[in-house]
């Protein structure tokens, strides 16, 4: 198809505000999938994002659309994950694009997120189509909702597109303003081939298959090809296409298309998103954006059946081939066994993945208290990056340690400013500054240590705020901070699985709520077992189970009083020796309660 006939575009949205939903609607009004095929959320393939209703790995479609100028255009939709873990992956998605649909809940307005992505797509220089979705509910406010809208981007109130994704309204008019509104493709088919790719996936007979939009010159079986990540390994192409939910061979990808390509690359390390394919024989300068997707959050993944090592490694190695940004290696523990330690884009993305072990690899698994990665600074100049508190260094040798800060925006009703200042003050933020969307809403901006919000905070936010808050953040910088190592001691032996890094004014608290948990969940022995919390040699909080005595005397009655004293005697002598050599069986349920401590 010509050039000036092709819209590349996608859909940006907050999460549930109905992004899916549309996609499926213009899927069925261009009759790209056959009635028999069509379901909800059609471009969500996995079970999580349905159950979940978010979009976790995107996906692209080519849609054949008849405008009402009689002519034929070829639409392609390239859909993006919906959370903020996978910021770098939409920024990729829509540099892929010339126009973005920006869907506004006309109930909900605009959140965080909602300009978060607003504002990649403006980076990268997309024409916006703003919708308001939802209008069929009783609680929509589409006229209040569009005035929010004009007063964020400026687009006249008439030009706001009015849309129910759910019954199908607006669909058919905001498919004719796509063709209108979204500029051509503005490659040169002439030019030497450059191919953006945005997302790949691992076939285990083809191996990786990247998702491309060709920006300049073209594609074809037999192209040899190399990658502008790594120049230096070139491939041969065995077939290009397009996709329509399926994969869909064709003879050639040219400029402004968007398709696959299977070149038998082995695996999705070396196809990743935001890479540029090249021509070997004609090469040309790489497109500009790449960079490695770096781990924020890590954690350690053990089996809860130390004989099914094996098996979560096997599971490990074959999730990585389709996930790029999944980083682990072996690890020991004391406590726990033979496990690794595991890097994740953020909360949402380590959950994903340790949903997924359990379920498609039928694994039972513990996970160690989640960290960020910091800086620490040694006496003679060296820097170390640590992500596991048992590397943390101990005492003088340490000059300082630096943590990861993040720039955070919250969007909640204007009754809740209070809670909101409050819980940003408990997490160690640093208020930046507070504007009125409208008259009822207020939007936040706090830095805040990674650290202090990538446990728990999103729930203690939607629970100070009854559900009404959005958050979304981006890293900013790294800051030093008063950190330090504590260790939880069990009868004077350090637990590895239970050592955090943490800031020192919030050690005391740490310390004393994980020791309380312990304390019930472990239980009683025949020696006294004593729990502490320790800041190197300075033990900071303790708890103390009693043991379990056996009445030794029960036998005496009468008789002379040294009697007992030496049967007492003899059992106090043996409890000390036991202490000595016994060893405290920790259950499954306290690895787990660390993560729930409040």
């Amino acid at each position: 198809m010509r050039q000036a006939r092709i819209r590349n575009f996608c859909i940006v949205a907050h999460i549930d505000h109905g992004k899916s939903t549309l996609a499926d609607r213009l899927i069925e009004a261009t009759g790209t999938l056959e009635k028999r095929r069509m379901r909800d959320q059609v471009l969500d393939t996995m079970d999580l994002e349905r159950e979940r209703g978010i979009t976790i790995k995107l996906n692209a479609v080519r849609m054949t659309y008849r405008a009402a100028d009689g002519d034929d255009y070829e639409l392609n939709l390239i859909d993006t994950p919906g959370h903020v873990d996978f910021t770098y992956e939409v920024s990729r998605s829509l540099v892929a694009c010339e126009g973005a649909v920006l869907v506004v809940d006309a109930s909900q307005g605009i959140q965080a997120q909602t300009l978060s992505n607003l504002f990649l797509a403006l980076d990268a220089g997309l024409e916006i189509i703003p919708v308001l979705n939802k209008i069929d509910l009783p609680a929509a406010e589409p006229e209040r909702r569009a005035r929010e809208l004009f007063d964020l981007i400026g687009t006249p109130i008439d030009e706001i597109l009015m849309v129910s994704a759910k019954e199908g309204r607006g669909v058919d008019r905001l498919l004719e303003e796509i063709v209108r509104r979204v500029p051509p493709p503005a490659g040169q088919p002439e030019a030497p081939l450059r191919a953006l790719i945005f997302d790949s996936y691992y076939d285990r007979y083809r191996g990786a298959i990247p998702s491309i939009r060709v920006v300049d010159g073209s594609i074809r079986k037999g192209t040899r090809i190399v990658f502008g990540a790594h120049p230096d390994d070139e491939y041969d192409v065995d077939e290009v296409g397009y996709l329509q939910l399926e994969q869909k061979a064709t003879d050639v990808l040219e400029a402004g298309e968007v398709g696959y390509m299977v070149a038998n690359v082995r695996g999705v390390d070396e196809t990743r998103a935001g890479d540029t394919v090249l021509d070997a024989r004609r090469p040309a300068p790489v497109l500009p954006g790449y960079r490695d997707i770096k781990p924020m959050v890590f954690a350690g993944l053990y089996p809860t059946d130390a004989s099914q090592y094996e098996e979560l490694r096997d599971a490990l190695a074959k999730l990585k081939l389709n996930d790029g940004s999944l980083h682990y290696e072996p690890e020991t523990s004391v406590a726990l066994g033979f496990g690794f330690r595991c890097g994740f884009l953020g909360l949402l993305h380590m959950d994903i993945v340790r949903e997924r072990l359990e379920r498609e690899f039928n694994l039972g698994l513990i996970s160690t208290v989640p960290n960020v990665e910091y800086h620490v600074y040694r006496a003679d100049g060296s820097m170390e990056l640590i992500e596991n508190p048992t590397r943390m260094p101990h005492g003088s040798g340490v000059e300082r340690v630096e943590e990861p800060y993040v720039k955070t925006r919250v969007t909640a009703p204007a009754e809740y400013i209070g809670a909101i200042m409050k819980l940003g003050q408990e997490r160690r933020g640093e208020y930046l500054g507070m504007h009125y969307l409208d008259p009822t809403r207020v939007q936040f901006e706090f830095d805040f240590p990674l650290a202090e919000i990538v446990l728990d905070f999103y729930d203690k936010l939607k629970t100070v705020t009854r559900g009404y808050a959005a958050m979304d953040y981006e890293v900013s910088t790294y800051r030093a901070s008063e950190l330090v190592k504590l260790d939880m001691l069990i009868n004077g032996d350090a637990v590895d699985a239970f050592s955090v890094i943490i800031h020192r004014s919030k050690a005391h608290e740490w310390g004393k709520k994980i020791a309380e948990k312990l304390h019930e969940l472990i239980p009683r022995q025949l020696f006294e077992v004593v729990i502490q919390a320790a800041i190197g040699n300075k033990v900071i909080a303790r708890e103390s189970i009693r043991p379990l005595r056996k009445n030794v005397t029960s036998k005496c009655y009468g008789g002379d009083i040294t009697r007992k004293r030496k049967l007492l005697e003899k059992q106090k002598e043996g409890k000390r020796r036991m202490k000595q050599v016994g060893v405290v069986e920790i259950p499954q349920e306290a690895f787990l309660a660390v993560l729930q401590v409040d």
